[in-house]
């Protein structure tokens, strides 16, 4: 009864919103629909008698955090084809753009039972690796009567979303049952998925995927400055994942800290790169010159603030920056806040609430080099005490997914 009325609630939605939604960005931007997709059909050619495993990231963000488990399957169980699905366009680009040789692409089909059955019949996946916490009824289900086992890989509950489970704790029961195992970033994590139901035995806190090292980044950050136009000792800021409503802040706090440090560099990276365009016009409206990443080759001012219209570019990026603010604390929204405690607590980072706050820290960083220095060393201490989350990660999917005898 419970997957029906769930059923129903899909299909409404789809009727009423997500369908006419996709239609109107179809029509304002162009692009694919992706129907079939959707639906569950046209999945690539699959080697005869060769099961894939399967990793799921829903959006960009999820599938660069993704890489190293990529690679580490790809070790894990060579003789499996790999399949890496997202929700999202964007996020398919950089599956597509990353992992061209080590795995293919397919929308994840919409959650309803009929495309559900479809997409995991032709797939025919020996387990599931379902990056953060993405909870899709029909689709565990449907694995769940074939015998396929699935597991959450860094898996996070937010507050807002606790509190959607946690109304429905008695429905999700079921649901939460086809999961073997429950990879969590933090003990808070682990410990709302077992008030949620589920058994403590099923849960391990393995740290934030995210947290591994990036590598080369002193070669990174000469590139970057040399493709951003910054000379070795100009000084950059970087506004990275900001939401609307933030950009106008970081305006506001840039122009101030201008009058003290004229030559500061601005970066600002929206959280949706799509948003780009809307960020270029307020710029422009302030007066100042701005260019978007994929317009760097051409002709720009000196002193022009630089928007990130591409996916999967922020991490690096942030290897030029002597300060960076990381948006969400500024809107409702909200940030990482497991991530933002980390640093917070271990003096490397501090928690801005307002404009003025943004500002006055802005102008403090930026004229104390020793501060500089002492939050990103503790910065980097504090995130290299938690790594080790992918080796573990993997170590389970050795443990409870991948079939002994592969086949």
């Amino acid at each position: 009864m419970m997957y029906a009325l769930y059923t129903a609630v899909v299909l409404l939605a789809l009727v009423l919103f997500y369908a006419p939604a996709a239609v109107v960005r179809f029509v304002r931007r162009g692009g694919r629909l992706n129907v079939r997709a959707r639906l569950g059909f046209g999945g690539p050619r699959r080697r005869a008698h060769a099961r894939a495993a399967w990793l799921h990231a829903v959006s960009v963000g999820e599938a660069i955090a993704a890489a190293p488990l990529v690679d580490g399957l790809r070790r894990l169980c060579p003789e499996l084809p790999l399949v890496v699905t997202t929700v999202t366009e964007t996020g398919a680009r950089v599956v597509r753009e990353r992992y061209a040789r080590l795995a293919t692409h397919r929308f994840f089909p919409l959650d309803l039972p009929w495309a559900t059955r479809r997409f995991v019949a032709e797939l025919d996946p020996a387990f599931l690796v379902c990056m953060e916490t993405e909870l899709w009824p029909n689709m565990l289900r449907t694995l769940a009567a074939r015998g396929v086992p699935v597991m959450i890989a860094n898996g996070r509950i937010s507050d807002r979303s606790y509190r959607r489970y946690h109304l429905l704790r008695g429905l999700m029961r079921p649901v939460l049952a086809d999961v073997r195992v429950f990879a969590m970033q933090s003990a808070e994590d682990a410990r709302r998925i077992i008030a949620l139901g589920v058994s403590p035995e099923r849960v391990v806190v393995t740290g934030n995927i995210k947290h591994e090292p990036l590598s080369d980044t002193a070669g990174s950050a000469d590139l970057w400055r040399r493709l951003l136009g910054f000379g070795p000792n100009r000084r950059v800021w970087i506004a990275g994942s900001t939401h609307r409503g933030e950009e106008e802040v970081v305006l506001d706090a840039h122009r101030t800290a201008l009058r003290e440090c004229p030559e500061l560099a601005l970066v600002i990276a929206p959280r949706h790169p799509e948003r780009a365009q809307e960020v270029q016009a307020l710029v422009t409206g302030r007066g100042w010159p701005v260019v978007l990443r994929s317009e760097l080759g051409r002709a720009r001012g000196r002193d022009a603030v630089v928007v990130l219209d591409t996916v999967g570019e922020l991490a690096p990026l942030y290897t030029v920056a002597d300060v960076v603010f990381v948006g969400g604390s500024l809107v409702p929204f909200g940030n990482f806040r497991e991530s933002a405690a980390l640093l917070e607590a271990a003096g490397a980072a501090v928690v801005v609430r307002d404009a003025g706050e943004l500002g006055r820290e802005l102008a403090r960083l930026l004229s104390d080099t020793g501060l500089r220095a002492k939050l990103g060393d503790a910065a980097y201490e504090a995130a290299a005490s938690h790594r080790g989350a992918v080796r573990e990660t993997l170590e389970l999917v050795s443990r409870f997914l991948v079939p002994g005898d592969h086949p």
